[in-house]
């Protein structure tokens, strides 16, 4: 990964649509060799697909939040079967498998408050592998668009 790769990874971020064209002149690279570039970071699983930013509120669904949950007994067939339960669930936008004194992080986004009470309800406390959950609504919430490479000498101890 070298500079050119940061660039091209940033702008795509930004915007997915932009053509390899636009690309190229903003990289300041031949559009030959940025086609190349993307097919490699492609390839290399760098780049893992394109999508389109929506906005929750503007599909009917206004109330996020996240739900922390405990399952037992712990095992890769119960931590696999529930992380593939949740992720088919239209309420559920992210399932994380997390370390600590909860297993799962789930990101949810529903009409209203009501509507959450019924997901923790006959979603969540209805599996038996759930042991304890908790809730905790979003106020607001700001994410990252672009993810750099890390520096990895900023990092050292000894450089």
């Amino acid at each position: 990964m070298d500079d050119i790769d940061s660039a091209i990874l940033g702008h795509l971020q930004r915007d997915g649509r932009l053509t390899n064209r636009e690309l190229a002149r903003l990289v300041g690279i031949a559009p030959s060799t940025c086609l190349e570039r993307v097919r490699a970071l492609r390839a290399r699983g760098v780049i893992t697909g394109y999508h389109a930013a929506v906005q929750p509120r503007m599909l009917g669904r206004s109330l996020q939040a996240l739900v922390f949950a405990r399952l037992r007994p712990l095992s890769r067939e119960v931590i696999s079967g529930f992380e593939a339960y949740l992720a088919q669930l239209p309420e559920v936008v992210s399932v994380f498998v997390v370390s600590g004194d909860d297993d799962f992080i789930v990101h949810v986004a529903v009409a209203d408050i009501e509507r959450l009470h019924a997901f923790l309800m006959d979603q969540v406390s209805a599996r038996r592998e759930v042991v304890s959950f908790r809730s905790s609504v979003i106020y607001q919430q700001t994410s990252t668009r672009v993810m750099t490479p890390v520096d990895e000498h900023r990092w050292s101890t000894t450089g």
